[in-house]
């Protein structure tokens, strides 16, 4: 079973489950998806982040600087480098590089890559993979791109009895989308502003 950290105390999720966190921007939302990875990395839990609008660098201080376990396994799928022409870069043990939030075959390639390595090499059985973030992927290909992209890694996810965390920003796309994008959820996190911080509701999600 996997936990969501503070965000939804209690909340037991089972392996193989999807949950989007959605909300309106500047809500907190993609630290509170770091949270819910730092948690499991604090226990021992793979953490795999797909980051299609920051570099590798700066997600991997970030995420490092306030995890416990300095020695945790993370990996970071990179759409963000190549696409930018930032120099040559190559995939390292921490780091692989997709070359575009278009490149969505090679993302899902990458995070298989990783997920390999974890449960087979490392013996990691227990990980949770971050998307940051869905409306990224929405600017650059049609919904229906997106779905199935999305309906395929959610599958991969379902298949390693991981943990998959997707961000979105609810306020950037049509309600038929939203409602088009939840079908592929088992869990969804609405994170709101409110008067002392973010108000957070779930759907699917048991405690």
């Amino acid at each position: 079973m996997y936990d969501l950290a503070d965000v939804v105390p209690g909340a037991e999720i089972d392996p193989g489950s999807n949950v989007l966190i959605a909300g309106p921007p500047m809500t907190g939302k993609r630290q509170i998806g770091f949270e819910i990875l730092r948690s499991g990395a604090d226990r021992g839990d793979g953490s795999i982040i797909v980051t299609t609008k920051d570099s590798a660098d700066k997600v991997l201080d970030e995420f490092s600087a306030a995890t416990e376990d300095e020695g945790s396994d993370v990996g970071i799928v990179d759409c963000v480098t190549k696409q930018r022409g930032i120099g040559t870069v190559d995939d390292d043990a921490r780091v692989k590089y997709a070359s575009s939030p278009i490149d969505m075959t090679g993302i899902g390639i990458k995070l298989s890559k990783f997920l390999e390595k974890f449960y087979e090499r490392r013996e990691c059985t227990e990980n949770r993979i971050l998307l940051h973030s869905v409306s990224t992927l929405l600017m650059y290909s049609d919904l229906q791109t997106v779905f199935r992209f999305l309906h395929v890694f959610t599958g991969r996810i379902q298949s390693a009895n991981a943990l998959g965390v997707y961000i979105i920003d609810s306020t950037a796309h049509d309600e038929q989308t939203m409602n088009t994008l939840k079908q592929l959820f088992d869990g969804v996190v609405d994170v709101r502003e409110g008067t002392d911080g973010p108000e957070i509701t779930t759907a699917g999600i048991p405690s």
